[in-house]
């Protein structure tokens, strides 16, 4: 039996790692960004379409899936990946997320997360043995424990409740997960680090999730509307006291240049909507910045999206059509941009882990974000 996570090399000038991740449903080379699809679905996108700009594992939300069509029903189809027709490994997160997204229709108390449906109305209550047990039904290849997301900006008192909770929750989780069989089974459970903004709360969560040896870690409450350096500060100051043998995702971000920052804090593992949600806007991602393809500008535009990118959209199509199709409000242009946005991400990480391999990852990425935020600054 593989290890869960191997180290296969590390850069000389950076804490960045090159790693790979073994699960039921395949290996993931690691850094990695994982495309979001929280209904089972990414959106705008076939499975197929994710084969084929190598999109290694996707994620799903254990909130909304309980919701809609539920998780006892995806049980009966054999699971999420034959509800969906994925064949490669799936991430659930647990659905604590939505206490802090949805905190007008939640009340957290010690035994967990109390909801108002935000479809219906109807009551829904996630605590450890809950999520664990919807996770199990989903067959997912990595559960994530249920924690508290405390707000930006926070107290300390309430930052100490929410990490107290959060350290609770996680060793119910692993409990759950053991008496469920789901572990045995081969599901991986990731437990998720807090602290806010206090660094002896995030060095305190840290170490006391490490002593408990789940098979991955997450850096959770970054992105919640801090200033990026302070998202980026807390996210070191986490990393140090998280095991280097497993696998690290910090959860929910982040931009192109982020993710290379914080590759080179020791990251292993993205996700994002951003890719996604911005190209319903029409908006693209370059190695000189991103681009809005409304701009008028691309009209007469005879260039794929990205030079050298290959996939269906920058091989087939001209900025000048998909400019045409999404002014034109055609789904296409979406799909399209959609494609090309998730297969720039799912690039950047491929990039990346080539340039730990070489040993010039800290000089290489350096030399990306000067020319992305470049690119940026002078469409600004």
């Amino acid at each position: 039996m593989k290890e869960a996570f191997e180290l296969i090399a590390t850069d000389p000038s950076s804490s960045a790692r090159r790693g790979r991740l073994n699960t039921v449903h395949g290996s993931i080379e690691t850094p990695i960004f994982m495309p979001v699809g929280t209904q089972g679905t990414v959106k705008g996108m076939t499975p197929k379409q994710l084969l084929e700009i190598d999109a290694q594992i996707i994620l799903g939300n254990t909130y909304h899936l309980n919701l809609r069509p539920g998780s006892e029903l995806i049980r009966d189809f054999g699971g999420l990946h034959r509800f969906i027709g994925w064949s490669r490994p799936i991430l659930t997160d647990s659905g604590g997320f939505q206490a802090f997204s949805l905190a007008k229709l939640s009340k957290i108390t010690d035994k967990g997360i109390a909801f108002q449906s935000h479809l219906d109305g109807s009551k829904v209550f996630l605590g450890p043995s809950e999520v664990m047990a919807i996770q199990s039904n989903l067959g997912s290849d990595i559960a994530m424990v249920i924690d508290e997301c405390p707000p930006w900006p926070c107290d300390k008192p309430a930052c100490e409740r929410a990490v107290e909770r959060t350290e609770r929750w996680a060793r119910e989780c692993l409990r759950a997960a053991k008496d469920l069989g789901s572990i045995e089974r081969g599901q991986l459970v990731f437990a998720i680090a807090q602290g806010s903004t206090f660094e002896d709360l995030r060095r305190q969560s840290a170490e006391a999730l490490a002593a408990m040896d789940f098979s991955g870690y997450a850096v959770g409450g970054v992105s919640v509307g801090e200033p990026e350096p302070e998202m980026l500060h807390q996210v070191g100051v986490t990393i140090p006291y998280l095991p280097k043998s497993k696998p690290r995702y910090t959860m929910g971000l982040g931009t192109p240049p982020q993710m290379l920052k914080m590759v080179g804090l020791g990251v292993d593992m993205f996700d994002c909507v951003l890719p996604s949600r911005v190209a319903r806007n029409g908006a693209f991602f370059t190695p000189d910045g991103m681009m809005n393809i409304r701009n008028a500008r691309f009209t007469k535009d005879s260039r794929p999206l990205v030079e050298g990118l290959d996939n269906y959209a920058s091989a087939q199509f001209s900025r000048a059509y998909i400019r045409h199709l999404t002014i034109a409000k055609e789904m296409l242009g979406c799909t399209l941009l959609t494609l090309h946005n998730l297969h720039f991400y799912l690039d950047l990480m491929a990039q990346a882990r080539s340039h730990i391999e070489q040993g010039d990852f800290a000089s290489w990425s350096r030399g990306w974000i000067e020319r992305y935020e470049s690119g940026n600054a002078a469409a600004g």
